[in-house]
């Protein structure tokens, strides 16, 4: 029998990645015999959805729900990731590439990393990245998941995928509905809440049917129709730090090698993606629209896609920055009615992922006790503006100046907290992992490094070995990871083989 006081009804105002993510987990994990789970969504409204990159973590949410990784593929066209090349962004030439995974191997009680600034302090010419074995796949255009081989490199590659976002959605709707969860089809009209204390009640849509509810859950995107519109939550404009602010885009045809890594080329007054699917690339022009019109997007992004659009471009426009208290009442936001920080590190869907995960873990009873709320908005704030920071170094950390926008971004104030990180850094070349933030000590140094920020000198302790014995360790560290990366196959060759049923096979 269940409790009074136990949630009944969740409805979810909102579709796509954000809605049927939350969905999925919700009906996978609580299961719709213990609640009601209600979705509302509009055909007519659609969605931001142009192609998503990801981080690894989103295996472990496909996992979870029990996807079989091959169907995924075959009905989302994806191709997998193994890191973000960044092109142009400590100087014009620059390219280096942002892996998944860690440098190298242990050889001392030190971070690999630091034996190699030790390296490059004694003149090596070999750059951090060559010691990844997911950087030197992805250069060489080939992906395989780990094997099981014993103390081998090809034992732990990390990776994550491209995909139609579009396609997971319904994905996922697919595998939501048949789990038991209801989707209604239907524009809010009317918002009812409770003359006692402003909770909310119910929905009333368009066509008259109304949706009553214990939990809403608001996916409606940049409007935040329940947690903004209705309620008031205050939203966090981070605009001064990360100024870009729109983007035009548009897919294409795959003319050129399909890679398995995003691209991120920087331009003049912000950057542009390229993410590779099994049947076209998607492209996206993102910029500040102080500093570039839209006319200059748009003629950056038409002149450098490697064919004709397949379709006409879409204009996006967004305010960076984060919802204050995402949890309000009833009401939590997930998606980007929560916030939202620019796809420059493939990290929109992990924050929806993430959401999800500590909503479930803080899940209410009716009597939506506050100090529950607050714990949840405390770590949601501190998570976000962790991730916030390592955006904002990709922008700080640059030499450029050939452009009123890049000379904006390399002398602006930044966060104390991201000001923690770059000291920590130039000093001796320490990290240090604060508050469960989402990246950790190789990705950052993946972008000091290859933004051409080097530590005063490396750690103290590298001088413990001998000059000789760590030439030894790294030129037998290079060797394995040589020799290891000419036995995976090329990235199209193991989808196909592997992954994708022989009639949806592709070459490239």
């Amino acid at each position: 029998m269940q409790q009074a006081n136990q949630i009944k009804k969740i409805v979810i105002l909102g579709g796509g990645s954000a809605g049927w993510m939350c969905a999925a987990l919700m009906a996978k994990q609580l299961t719709t015999k213990f609640c009601d789970i209600t979705l509302i969504e509009s055909e007519e409204i659609g969605t931001v959805s142009v192609g998503e990159a990801t981080i690894p973590q989103i295996i472990q949410f496909n996992a979870v729900l029990g996807i079989d990784e091959n169907e995924f593929i075959t009905k989302t066209n994806a191709t997998f990731k193994l890191g973000i090349q960044f092109k142009n962004w400590g100087r014009i030439g620059d390219d280096y590439i942002h892996p998944f995974g860690q440098h190298g191997t242990a050889v001392g009680p030190l971070p690999f990393y630091q034996y190699w600034l030790k390296m490059r302090e004694l003149g090596s010419q070999q750059e951090l990245e060559e010691f990844s074995m997911e950087a030197l796949a992805a250069r060489n255009g080939r992906f395989m998941r780990p094997a099981r081989i014993e103390n081998s490199p090809l034992s732990s590659i990390a990776y994550a995928y491209h995909f139609d976002a579009t396609l997971y959605a319904k994905f996922l709707r697919e595998f939501s509905c048949e789990k038991g969860v209801q989707r209604i089809e239907g524009k809010v009209d009317k918002i009812k809440q409770r003359e006692t204390d402003g909770f909310i009640e119910s929905l009333k849509l368009a066509d008259g049917q109304v949706v009553e509810g214990d939990l809403f859950i608001d996916c409606s995107g940049f409007k935040g129709l329940l947690i903004e519109k209705t309620l008031g939550a205050e939203y966090v404009d981070w605009r001064h730090w990360l100024p870009c602010d729109s983007a035009v885009v548009a897919p294409c045809a795959i003319k050129n090698p399909v890679n398995p890594n995003t691209t991120s080329t920087a331009h003049t007054a912000g950057w542009q993606w390229r993410i590779p699917l099994q049947n076209r690339v998607g492209n996206g022009c993102v910029y500040s629209s102080a500093f570039m019109s839209r006319e200059e997007a748009l003629h950056n992004l038409t002149s450098t896609i490697e064919s004709e659009p397949l379709a006409e471009p879409r204009d996006l426009k967004w305010v960076t920055g984060y919802r204050k208290t995402p949890w309000v009442k009833n009401v939590v936001a997930i998606g980007l009615s929560a916030g939202f920080v620019e796809p420059l590190e493939s990290t929109g869907l992990h924050t929806i992922q993430n959401a999800i995960s500590k909503l479930i873990i803080m899940f209410p009873t009716k009597a939506f006790k506050q100090s529950d709320i607050d714990a949840y908005n405390k770590v949601s704030e501190i998570e976000f503006a962790r991730l916030r920071d390592f955006i904002i170094l990709h922008y700080k950390a640059t030499q450029r100046d050939d452009s009123e926008f890049w000379r904006y971004c390399k002398n602006m104030d930044i966060p104390d907290t991201l000001k923690e990180k770059f000291e920590l850094f130039q000093e001796n070349g320490r990290f240090w992992r604060q508050d469960s933030e989402l990246f950790g000590e190789a990705s950052w140094i993946s972008v000091f490094v290859g933004q051409n920020v080097y530590p005063q000198s490396p750690h103290p302790l590298v001088n413990i070995m001998t000059e000789e014995k760590l030439r030894d360790e790294m030129q037998h560290i290079k060797h394995v990871l040589d020799n290891s990366v000419t036995r995976i196959p090329g990235h199209f060759d193991y989808i196909n083989r592997y992954c994708v049923k022989p009639e949806f096979q592709k070459t490239g």
